[in-house]
């Protein structure tokens, strides 16, 4: 049997290097078989791409690396609960394991806000992991809008 591993302390890394750039600090990373096969931060500014948060770099990365359009059998971690649009692509691609760290309060779309794994119309809802290294995820996140505010 395989003793579970959290990939969270790589997303955290990736939102550390996304906030780094000025992005909003969250991400990502795809693993299957306990092996990362893609992980990435926020990069909307830099794209100039509202589409660009880690989630979706991160499921584009895997699709491409696996040559399919399905993650089956893959775990995503991601730093920030997903917001409704990036639960649609994780529905879409059909990832297995959804874990992640902060709750999203005001643009989550998992557990909060519109809940989108739980629509009928959702082809498909992964099993869903919170609080995976929460208080370091969200005390990343306070300090870097703190930062902002001045």
């Amino acid at each position: 049997m395989t003793m579970f591993r959290s990939h969270m302390q790589t997303a955290l890394e990736e939102a550390r290097t996304a906030a780094a750039r000025g992005e909003v600090p969250v991400g990502a990373v795809i693993v299957q078989g306990g092996e990362v096969i893609a992980r990435a931060g926020n990069r909307m500014r830099e794209l100039l791409d509202p589409t660009a948060h880690a989630e979706m770099l991160a499921i584009r990365a895997a699709c491409a690396a696996l040559g399919t359009e399905r993650l089956t059998g893959c775990d995503l971690y991601v730093t920030l609960e997903p917001c409704p649009a990036c639960a649609g692509a994780i529905a879409a691609a059909r990832v297995a394991r959804l874990y992640y760290a902060a709750a999203d309060p005001k643009s989550g779309g998992v557990v909060q806000g519109p809940r989108v794994f739980d629509h009928p119309q959702a082809h498909h809802a992964p099993e869903i992991y919170g609080g995976i290294a929460e208080q370091e995820a969200a005390a990343l996140l306070r300090d870097f809008f703190r930062s902002r505010r001045g």
